[in-house]
C-alpha cells in the first residue's frame, strides 16, 4: 500500500483472512498427518506380515532336494501287495469270524444264505451230540437208534458190523469220555443239498468180549484217542431239521463209505 495512503479494509475483512488463512494452515497439517498414519500403518502391516512369513518358514523348513514324492492314492497295487492283502472275514452266527477265501467257509455261506436257520455254533454242537450217540449205540448195537441218525449206505455198513457182532456171540464194553476238539473243515450245497464235514478228535474206552467173557480187543482201563472226520448231510428244503450221517472215516472203527 503507497505511503500515505488510507487502509480502507475493515477490521472485520481483515481478522476474516486471518481465519481463513489459519483455517487452511490447519487443514494442510492434518492431510499431513493423516498420509503419515497411512504409511505408519502400512509399514506395521508390512513388519507383522514379515514376522508370519519367517515363522512359517522356520516351521515348515524348505525343500532341500531329498523330499519323498507324494504318493498316489489311485496307484495300482502290485502282485506281491495283492497277494499280501487281508482276506475278506465274514461273521459266522457265534460272535467268531472266518476267512471268506477258505471253500469251507465259503460253503458255509451258501448253506445260511439258502437256510436262515443254520448257525454254525448250533450245528456244531448238535454234531458233538450225534458223533457221542452214535458211536455209543454202534458199541452197543442199538440199530433204532442209529436208523434215523444215519443215511442208507452208512447205516447198512454199521448194520452188517453189529451182525457179524453178533453172530460170533460178541459184546463190546464202551465208555465215551469226551472231546479234544471238533471242528468244522469242509461245507457245500448242491441241488439244495447241504454237506458239512466236521473233523472230531475225540477221547473212548473200549473193549471187545467174546462169548466165553474173555477180553480179546481192547482196555477198559485204557483211555484211546481217536481222531474221525464225518460228513452230515441235510436238505435245506425239508421241514425236518435233523442231519443225517452219510460218510465216515478216521480211527474209531466206524467207517461206513
Amino acid at each position: 500500500m503507497p505511503a500515505g495512503a488510507r487502509n480502507d479494509m475493515p477490521a472485520a475483512g481483515r481478522t476474516s483472512a486471518r481465519s481463513l488463512f489459519s483455517d487452511v494452515i490447519e487443514g494442510a497439517a492434518l492431510v499431513g498427518w493423516i498420509v503419515n498414519s497411512q504409511l505408519l500403518y502400512i509399514v506395521l502391516l508390512a513388519m507383522v506380515a514379515g514376522i508370519v512369513l519367517f515363522r512359517l518358514y522356520s516351521v515348515l523348513g524348505r525343500r532341500t532336494g531329498h523330499e519323498r514324492p507324494p504318493s498316489d492314492r489311485f496307484e495300482p497295487v502290485s502282485a506281491p501287495e495283492a497277494a499280501k492283502a487281508e482276506p475278506v472275514l465274514l461273521p459266522d452266527g457265534s460272535g467268531s469270524r472266518q476267512n471268506a477265501a477258505d471253500p469251507a467257509a465259503r460253503g458255509l455261506l451258501d448253506i445260511k444264505l439258502a437256510d436262515r436257520n443254520f448257525d454254525t455254533a448250533h450245528f456244531l454242537d448238535g454234531a458233538k451230540r450225534a458223533y457221542e450217540t452214535i458211536v455209543t449205540a454202534f458199541a452197543r448195537g442199538e440199530r433204532d437208534t442209529l436208523r434215523p441218525l444215519l443215511g442208507d449206505e452208512v447205516y447198512a455198513a454199521f448194520d452188517h458190523v453189529i451182525g457179524e457182532r453178533e453172530k460170533r456171540k460178541e459184546r463190546v464194553e464202551f465208555t465215551f469220555i469226551g472231546f479234544r476238539d471238533a471242528n468244522i473243515s469242509g461245507a457245500s450245497l448242491k441241488n439244495n443239498i447241504a454237506d458239512v464235514t466236521v473233523s472230531f478228535g475225540a477221547q473212548f474206552s473200549s473193549v471187545t468180549i467174546d462169548s466165553t467173557g474173555a477180553a480179546i480187543d481192547g482196555n477198559s482201563n485204557a483211555v484211546r484217542e481217536v481222531s474221525d472226520v464225518w460228513s452230515f448231510e441235510r436238505n435245506v428244503r425239508s421241514s425236518d431239521p435233523n442231519w443225517k450221517l452219510v460218510a465216515t472215516s478216521g480211527e474209531a472203527g466206524l467207517q461206513g463209505s
